[in-house]
């Protein structure tokens, strides 16, 4: 049996180990013919890794192509599934951090991807302005892409680099930060707290084990009190499962000076 994910036309199958290709390729005929939405089936061969957050996929069916064309939340995506870090799981994390955007905020995005929690926020709220910062030249591309596929571009700004040498740099201050981070030692919320404003919102996801939960908490306290400020936990959910018992979670929390 295989796992998948559907992701605009292209469908992403986590095939068994010992699958022979033959297999492989009638299921994914079998797919296409009964999802017609769906033109082209990739294998996935390999995990996300790296801080671009890339991963490995293998043709199987159907065009041969690994560029997605993908709707959610009333906005439109393009990107390559290979070179870009896109998870339609977030989906519903991204509508409702922009049900929580307050009229007028100024919103910053770090870790921005293609632009999904820029272009939602900005297309379903009344945000002032969001600027969404990320690393990859390649999602920088797709991201500029989409702020502009959306109508967006007088309200959403894309920056290139690296959120550590970039957003020190700026000199506005922000209402909320989006930290959908990458899986990796740096919490970056030193960065984070440089540049929120007093009573500012920032929603960060941390990757546990089910029973860490308060580990975590504890460490976004220890980084306040090393940046000097304090925090008020509103929040903290589940926002998806990554492995066996062990979950990306979403810490609303905020800093009160």
């Amino acid at each position: 049996m295989a796992n998948y994910d559907i992701v605009g036309n292209i469908v992403i199958v986590k095939f068994p180990r010992d699958g022979k290709i033959s297999a492989k390729r009638n299921w994914g005929r079998r797919f296409l013919k009964e999802h017609k939405s769906v033109t082209t089936v990739v294998e996935k061969t390999g995990k996300f890794k790296g801080r671009l957050r890339t991963q490995a996929t293998r043709w199987i069916a159907g065009e041969k192509t690994k560029e997605v064309l993908y709707r959610e939340n009333g906005c439109e995506f393009r990107f390559n599934v290979d070179t870009c870090y896109f998870s339609p799981r977030l989906s519903s994390d991204r509508m409702e951090i922009a049900s929580l955007v307050k009229k007028g905020e100024n919103v910053l995005v770090m870790f921005g991807g293609v632009g999904p929690y820029a272009v939602v926020i900005a297309k379903n709220s009344q945000a002032s302005r969001v600027v969404s910062v990320e690393l990859s030249r390649g999602c920088s591309k797709y991201a500029l892409e989409n702020v502009k596929r959306n109508k967006l571009n007088s309200r959403v700004e894309i920056v290139g680099g690296d959120v550590r040498r970039r957003v020190p740099l700026m000199k506005e201050r922000f209402d909320r930060i989006i930290m959908a981070r990458p899986n990796l030692k740096d919490t970056f919320l030193d960065i984070a707290f440089r540049v929120i404003k007093k009573n500012g919102m920032i929603h960060y996801h941390g990757f546990y084990l089910e029973g860490e939960k308060e580990k975590m908490i504890e460490m976004i306290r220890g980084e306040a009190l090393r940046a000097g400020k304090k925090v008020k936990i509103i929040n903290v959910k589940k926002a998806g499962e990554i492995g066996v018992r062990k979950w990306r979670y979403r810490v609303d929390f905020k800093v009160l000076n």
